[in-house]
């Protein structure tokens, strides 16, 4: 994903360094009200675009809030951030849209994205089910993050795996969404998690 630079005129070493930069794509996924806008908002090093817009009453035959009936908006196409991971690399978030009739976004926001993070409401864990299947059948890599919720009772990372039947080897890490240093975690272990899937992929493709 091409990133600018603002270099400082006739210095050749900043020019040299910024052109290493690296800058990746990271999907952040999952139900409705699960935490995605938070996640990026909490993490992000620049203010996030948000694309958010209160929810009517003509919504509520299809928006299904049990479980969180205080949330009074939704995303209706994106959520973006950037953060630097460490020198030399940085990360785009897009948070997508958790609704179904807003689906048709996530083909146009998955180009060129190294992975996602599935974000998962042990409350209502069936409403990740979708965005799991999404990145499996398109064989992007991802981890599933539990956003531990207040009240919400507590699970393993093997319950979580189990119950959403994953693939083996699927990372599960717990969070919390509102937390920077939590996100960033997450953020890495997907990273790294991605890192090594696209590296076995490339050596059976040479094999």
């Amino acid at each position: 994903m091409p990133t600018e630079h603002a270099d400082t005129p006739g210095d050749e070493s900043s020019g040299a360094a910024a052109n290493d930069a690296l800058a990746l794509k990271i999907l952040v996924a999952g139900g409705f009200g699960v935490g995605k806008t938070t996640l990026v908002g909490a993490v992000s090093e620049i203010r996030p675009l948000r694309t958010e817009e209160l929810l009517s009453e003509a919504g509520q035959s299809v928006d299904d809030t049990d479980g969180v009936a205080q949330k009074t908006t939704t995303t209706v196409a994106m959520d973006f951030g950037r953060i630097t991971i460490r020198s030399g690399l940085s990360l785009y978030l897009f948070g997508t849209p958790g609704q179904d009739r807003f689906w048709f976004l996530w083909d146009e926001l998955s180009q060129g994205a190294l992975g996602a993070v599935v974000l998962a409401d042990t409350r209502r864990l069936e409403d990740c089910f979708p965005a799991v299947d999404y990145f499996e059948h398109r064989r992007i890599p991802f981890v599933v993050a539990v956003n531990c919720f207040a009240g919400a009772r507590s699970y393993g990372e093997g319950d979580v795996s189990r119950a959403l039947d994953l693939d083996p080897g699927t990372p599960v890490v717990l969070c919390d969404a509102r937390d920077r240093d939590s996100g960033k975690e997450v953020l890495i272990r997907m990273v790294e998690y991605a890192g090594r899937m696209h590296t076995a992929r490339l050596l059976d493709s040479v094999g």
